[in-house]
């Protein structure tokens, strides 16, 4: 049952290995990699209670010593002062410009250690051992590195390619059913983006794959990371057609930032929401149909997730007051916001053209709502 998919990028090429076991395997696995016996794993003490035991057994059995730093959970760790303590505790690790570092967790460590890695001696090598469906998917695939600030999501940061990616999909049983279902806003955003029949795929075939297939999970993040790497390879930094990721996005991190970066909207949860309300532009700029969002939002209603502003718990911002927070998003070009609109399920588009009044109606109309 396992896959993996190459993401060729020359040089920076790495594997995605995706399946059951990994952990057990991780050993012989990363060995290739390294000059010495010997790697750093950063990780955070929700994740190292449930799987850095079953890590370190894996490394051990290939021979391989391992350090280890836990961090708290939380997306509050993206921050300078963990960055600062994740660089610092792998200089003290005597950690090599050729050495290994470990990145076991969620989105947060990824993107953290990543980042860390990337400044590290002006470039570390790094492995993703993903444990959220979230990071299988999405952020431990494509070399995206940052942390956030106090102006907004993810505004530092580099873009700094793993060694290998090893998805171990039996950790995804540990994952509670809020966590599993917002990693699951940006496996269906893959089908919106690029692949009408992956979706359709979806909406059949979820539902078992949220109550535990395993042969489903492993089709779904494969799938997912194919369009990824097939994206990132296309356009690496984020010039063009990598942008078309961020479906959903320009209002997710909106709506992240109205919350506080709080458990009140989980960034998946927040992806769900915001491709939701970029079909409902889309539809209400005459680009696809009024039936795509309505179709859209039956499926994400259909697994349980929230659909609406209305099921984000507490006070939220005015229209525009969200529209304000959207400026502040990384896809800012000379002072215009770019929106990943759609023309149908599966054929979304980059574009600076979106009257400011529409987007306010939209908003307005979902707040109404609540």
């Amino acid at each position: 049952m396992r896959e993996t998919v190459h993401v060729p990028l020359g040089a920076r090429a790495y594997d995605v290995v995706i399946g059951p076991g990994l952990m057990e395997e991780a050993g012989t696995l990363i060995a290739p990699l390294l000059p010495r016996p010997r790697v750093a794993v950063v990780t955070e003490k929700r994740v190292a209670a449930l799987h850095l035991a079953a890590l370190e057994n894996g490394l051990g059995a290939a021979g391989i010593d391992c350090v280890a730093l836990e961090l708290p959970p939380g997306e509050s760790t993206k921050s300078w002062t963990h960055l600062a303590q994740v660089t610092e505790w792998l200089l003290d690790q005597k950690i090599e410009r050729r050495d290994v570092v470990v990145a076991l967790g969620g989105g947060v460590i990824g993107d953290l250690v990543g980042f860390a890695c990337a400044i590290l001696r002006r470039g570390v090598r790094f492995v993703q051992v993903p444990t959220s469906l979230l990071a299988q998917v999405d952020s431990s695939v494509g070399g995206k590195t940052g942390i956030n600030t106090a102006q907004g999501k993810n505004l530092a940061g580099a873009f700094h390619q793993p060694s290998l990616v090893l998805a171990d999909t039996d950790v995804l049983a540990s994952l509670g059913p809020r966590d599993f279902l917002a990693g699951y806003g940006e496996v269906m955003k893959y089908g919106l983006l690029g692949d009408a029949t992956f979706f359709a795929w979806l909406e059949e075939n979820a539902q078992a794959m949220a109550a535990g297939d395993v042969a489903l999970r492993v089709a779904a993040v494969k799938r997912s990371v194919e369009m990824k790497a097939d994206i990132v390879t296309r356009d690496e930094t984020e010039q063009g057609d990598r942008a078309l990721l961020n479906l959903g996005h320009t209002f997710c991190h909106a709506l992240e930032a109205a919350t506080g970066y709080s458990d009140r909207l989980l960034h998946g949860e927040g992806v769900a929401i915001g491709c939701g309300l970029a079909f409902e532009l889309s539809a209400r700029l005459g680009l696809c149909s009024q039936e795509d969002p309505s179709r859209v939002r039956a499926h994400i209603k259909a697994m349980g997730m929230k659909a609406d502003l209305a099921d984000i718990p507490g006070d939220l911002p005015d229209a525009a007051g969200v529209l304000d927070l959207m400026g502040q998003d990384k896809k800012v070009v000379a002072g215009t916001l770019n929106f990943i609109l759609a023309r149908g399920i599966g054929e979304a588009f980059v574009t600076s053209d979106v009257p400011r009044d529409a987007v306010m109606a939209v908003l307005e109309d979902a707040l109404t709502a609540r």
